[in-house]
């Protein structure tokens, strides 16, 4: 990644020309937040310029036949009578009103889809897909084929899971490196770095944004962290989709006062800002943080009720108070705005696990790997939600998915080795366990399933040592499942070094007196006191009796051959 950062090496100017021509681009064809991201994008590169070099760059429209067709056309699309514009532009062969035709049938058939709930047959919804797949082959490879069609067409192909989807999409990117629409539908078909590896992709600065992209969605979160702080700190200095991008990978990184922090410097920066805004609900509602999160869902509310992040903080919102029918009557609304909205559908997923419908939970959760396969929360979601329902062969299936897409996450690690220990499969617990212990386990419980299953495997001492370490690493991070367990811990460790002989009393009478601190191991722990202080008294009986006996003097008792020993004290 450092040498990719290295060539980096594109000028301001060019770059704020590229986002200005993109975007009115985009404009032309109807791609609306494309072109909404671009035009962010263009005043925030426009910032490092001089004012007047900024003022003077101009977008060269250049000039077609049709031109009232084309804008009457064009206004029926932003009204979303998506059917009328296909109609005024259906004769239309230059390149822009040729795009607006098929992606307004293409938006036509989308909007069909959403409106007609009745109807969920496969056939139905591919219909207009299949006629767009037709339609767009034959243009294909003739002079009117340009990086817009390809993406469309990439698009359909997608929607369709037809297998050369990611050659078509590669061949949009190169074809139009400024498109962002492209880079992003690319991006979801990236499985893992493998894949990312062998793309060949054109020699643009969209690709920096790109590969940022993709590595925060392959969770390969220093990488991508990396790469943003150094776009941050050079062209892109006041680009709020890379402050929001660099806060949304420092939540994946589990550092919530930084993201935070992030995300509160995008809000004073842009109080009426949303993208992304949900994920900040999200770490407010894992730091436990209800008045900031009540803020946050009544400004959302204020500047767009109607917007699928606005209902997704206000879910959470009301998920964190426990109100969780509520909760989820808001991200039902957030579904009906966007069904393919993977976040909701896993936020959905949690709110029904807290209601105790599981099986409601796994319907969400799968419609959310189907979103979005890399979505590791609705992996382990569905991990969760059959273990409640005591199957852990399942269970063991989806974690070891959401540890696949993270895998260098203790929480995924402690899971997957809950799952083998259900299944009796000690030995491969036991490595989750360690694994999770050597990656970072900040819920300090990863030693403390191992510790247990080293003692089910009658690993005494392995299982002493993990407990000792529990313990001293919980009192160091002022974490821990709670104090049943440390008292657990001390009560194991009490028994065990009574077990080892003598010597090691003082140690086991130690632990029994931390045990008598707890509830749950009170008279556990005063048992063993006493019998830490009858073993002592035995042993000091024994001391003083074998003192006693080593003081009396031997006597001869044999013949002439035996020892004549004589004691004097």
């Amino acid at each position: 990644m450092a040498v990719v950062l290295d060539e980096f090496n594109f000028e301001t100017l060019v770059i704020a020309q590229d986002l200005l021509n993109a975007g009115e681009e985009c404009t032309l064809r109807g791609l609306n937040y494309t072109a909404k991201w671009l035009a962010e994008l263009d005043f925030a590169v426009s910032k490092k310029l001089d004012p007047d070099v900024a003022d003077s760059l101009e977008y060269q429209q250049p000039k077609r036949k049709g031109r009232a067709r084309y804008i009457l056309a064009k206004k029926y699309f932003d009204v979303k009578e998506y059917s009328r514009c296909a109609h005024y532009t259906q004769e239309c062969t230059d390149p822009v009103s040729l795009f607006l035709h098929y992606y307004s049938r293409y938006m036509a058939g989308e909007k069909t889809i959403v409106e007609d709930e009745s109807d969920k047959s496969s056939e139905t919804k591919l219909a207009h897909l299949k006629l767009l797949h037709h339609d767009l082959g034959r243009l294909r490879n003739t002079s009117r084929w340009d990086g817009y069609l390809c993406y469309l067409y990439g698009l359909v192909l997608r929607k369709m899971d037809l297998p050369h989807s990611l050659q078509v999409l590669q061949d949009s990117v190169n074809l139009n490196p400024l498109n962002w629409a492209a880079w992003l539908e690319l991006a979801n078909l990236i499985k893992n770095s493998e894949m990312l590896s062998q793309l060949k992709l054109p020699d643009c600065w969209m690709k920096f944004l790109f590969m940022g992209h993709i590595l925060g969605d392959l969770h390969l979160d220093e990488a991508a962290l990396n790469l943003y702080e150094k776009l941050h700190q050079g062209v892109f200095e006041h680009s709020l989709y890379i402050k929001s991008q660099i806060a949304k990978i420092y939540y994946s990184l589990r550092d919530g006062i930084q993201a935070a922090t992030k995300f509160s410097e995008i809000r004073e920066e842009d109080p009426y800002c949303l993208d992304a805004m949900d994920v900040y609900s999200n770490v407010l509602y894992v730091q436990i943080n209800q008045p900031e999160l009540a803020q946050l869902a009544h400004q959302a509310f204020a500047v767009d009720k109607y917007r699928v992040e606005t209902c997704c903080i206000v879910g959470n919102y009301y998920g964190l108070r426990g109100q969780h029918e509520k909760a989820v009557l808001y991200l039902q609304r957030a579904l009906k705005l966007n069904p393919h909205y993977s976040y909701a559908w896993t936020i959905m997923g949690h709110e029904n696990i807290e209601m105790k419908n599981s099986n409601a939970a796994i319907a969400c959760y799968r419609k959310a790997t189907e979103m979005n396969m890399r979505d590791f929360r609705a992996w382990y979601g569905l991990g969760q939600a059959y273990e409640i329902l005591k199957m852990p062969l399942y269970s063991l299936y989806y974690y070891r998915m959401a540890q696949s897409l993270k895998p260098d996450d203790s929480r995924m690690l402690v899971a997957l080795g809950d799952a083998y220990d259900k299944l009796d499969r000690l030995h491969d617990a036991k490595k989750c366990y360690w694994k999770a212990h050597c990656v970072g386990d900040l819920e300090c419980i990863a030693l403390l399933r191992l510790a247990k299953t080293y003692d089910k495997l009658k690993e005494t001492d392995h299982a002493a040592a993990a407990y000792c370490d529990y313990l001293r690493d919980s009192e160091k991070q002022g974490s821990g499942e709670g104090d049943e367990h440390h008292g657990q811990a001390y009560l194991y460790l009490a028994s065990y070094y009574l077990s080892k002989g003598p010597q090691f009393l003082d140690l086991a009478r130690e632990y029994a007196q931390k045990c008598v601190e707890y509830p749950t191991t009170l008279a556990d722990g005063k048992a063993l006191l006493r019998e830490v202080v009858q073993r002592c008294q035995e042993e000091n009986s024994r001391d003083q009796s074998s003192i006693f006996s080593s003081r009396q003097p031997l006597r001869r008792v044999g013949g002439e051959d035996s020892l004549n020993l004589v004691f004097t004290p």
